[in-house]
């Protein structure tokens, strides 16, 4: 899918960038490999697609993470092609899971070419930890943040045709990684022109609901909560040894993280759906250093945000309910954010594409406002 000419100019320019530059091989943005996107991820509206591996930042310090970009086809504008990242949702945190290597028909045949069509090159980041080295920390949102700020820096290094102004589309996980994104991109990377963020179906306020999980827990009447709470735990375990998360877990808990590691999110769900996230839990999760990390991984800013948002929530959302998504609204809307929200009447996925039109009428005003 890259073509001839467009593969010599980034051959070039990643040639050029290494002995040039005194940061440091592990600075953030910096990439490792370039490579053209394998067919099933190909988007036939791009003139160009290339898988990165680049350096970001993890809980802990640097980790690499891998992403996909898709250029428009036709003449840059000015300044270069805008940017929208889009920050993708819960896949899994088996490193076979990584998004950007798995083909997904909704993504790749109407989001994608619809910012494509709209004049933007789409860049995608896989977060730290899924595809590569370590363990994805799941929902930790700073981190994926990093992720998809260290990502626009990478398609810019070896993209000519990228320009500083960009913005972020995420749904469910990438839509709490749009919000993160949206408080940290304008002091964390200057050097870019941040306009904003889209997010639908962001999980808000789990850190005020881990004080109270315990042995007690019964089965919840929602979508796939005991794998996701699987996936905090094994990222948080990683991230934050010291707080010894495995005393926390029952032998049946122990398994069902297992699980979690070892399968992508639809086949941990089948495989751990019945068990109860009280039947994972050997004690409360109550010491104060265990909700500090809590905290720090999940707690969405609601305050100091710069640039316009959306964010869009389904009533029928069994996987992020809608009265938490509407504490976090009114949350935003007092700490005085440029907040547009959109509410539809489907389910997760559901509202996603029923907020597409919307979605792109922000970007356009958002990207396209001199």
């Amino acid at each position: 899918m890259v073509s001839d000419t467009a593969a010599m100019v980034l051959a070039v320019t990643v040639a050029l960038s290494g002995p040039v530059t005194a940061e440091p091989a592990d600075a953030p943005g910096s990439v490792t490999e370039v490579s053209p996107l394998p067919a099933e991820v190909s988007v036939p509206e791009a003139s160009a697609g290339h898988r990165l591996i680049y350096w970001s930042r993890g809980p802990r310090g640097p980790m690499l993470s891998s992403g996909a970009l898709y250029l428009p086809a036709g003449t840059p504008p000015p300044g270069g092609w805008p940017i929208v990242a889009y920050a993708h949702g819960s896949v899994g945190i088996a490193d076979h899971c990584a998004f950007t290597l798995r083909s997904r028909d909704y993504y790749l045949k109407s989001v994608y070419p619809g910012l494509l069509a709209a004049g933007y090159a789409v860049m995608i980041s896989d977060y730290v930890g899924l595809g590569t080295p370590g363990t994805h920390p799941y929902l930790d949102g700073p981190s994926q943040a990093r992720s998809v700020i260290d990502g626009v820096r990478a398609a810019r290094s070896v993209t000519p045709q990228l320009g500083t102004r960009w913005a972020v589309l995420g749904q469910s996980q990438g839509g709490q990684t749009a919000l993160f994104t949206a408080r940290t991109a304008p002091s964390d990377a200057p050097e870019l022109d941040f306009r904003g963020a889209a997010s639908t179906g962001a999980p808000s306020n789990l850190e005020l609901v881990a004080p109270l999980l315990g042995p007690w827990v019964p089965r919840l009447p929602l979508r796939i909560t005991t794998a996701y709470f699987a996936m905090i735990v094994a990222g948080l375990r990683a991230t934050a040894p010291e707080l010894d998360i495995d005393s926390y877990l029952t032998p049946t808990g122990v398994d069902v993280v297992r699980v979690a590691e070892e399968n992508c999110v639809a086949e941990a769900d089948a495989l751990v759906r019945d068990i109860a996230i009280g039947d994972m839990l050997a004690r409360p999760l109550q010491d104060p250093a265990l909700i500090a990390a809590v905290r720090s991984m999940l707690e969405i800013p609601t305050s100091g945000y710069t640039t316009p948002l959306f964010v869009g929530q389904g009533l029928a959302d069994l996987e992020v309910p809608a009265p938490l998504s509407a504490k976090m609204i009114a949350d935003l809307l007092a700490g005085g954010a440029d907040l547009r929200v959109g509410v539809y009447s489907e389910d997760h996925l559901g509202a996603a594409r029923a907020a597409y039109p919307d979605v792109l009428a922000f970007l356009r005003r958002v990207l396209e406002r001199q």
